[in-house]
């Protein structure tokens, strides 16, 4: 089963990331302090809920261990400040 698209939009934008409307997807920036960070990812507005392979190539873009970190960053579990922390840990945020 997988997780619905609106969902996982409303869960990026309480965390931090900036929407921005495009063609057939609407993309969504992870912004630091007033900054995009280069971190993103997209949902199609064509799939209502997105399949375990999608969830896949998702965690894979916003720098997640796996898919289960995802899920609880959709789930609420994970906070912004703890995937900051993820980030910080992996060497791709510095302050």
């Amino acid at each position: 089963m997988g997780i619905k698209t609106r969902k996982i939009g409303s869960a990026l934008e309480k965390k931090g990331f900036l929407k921005k409307e495009g063609g057939r997807h609407t993309i969504y920036y992870f912004v630091v302090n007033g900054k995009r960070i280069g971190i993103h990812t997209e949902l199609s507005r064509g799939i209502k809920e997105y399949s375990r392979g999608l969830l896949s190539a998702m965690h894979k873009q916003l720098k997640f261990n796996n898919i289960s970190e995802l899920e609880d960053f959709i789930e609420c579990p994970l906070s912004k400040d703890d995937y900051i922390d993820i980030l910080k840990r992996k060497n791709i945020l510095f302050w």
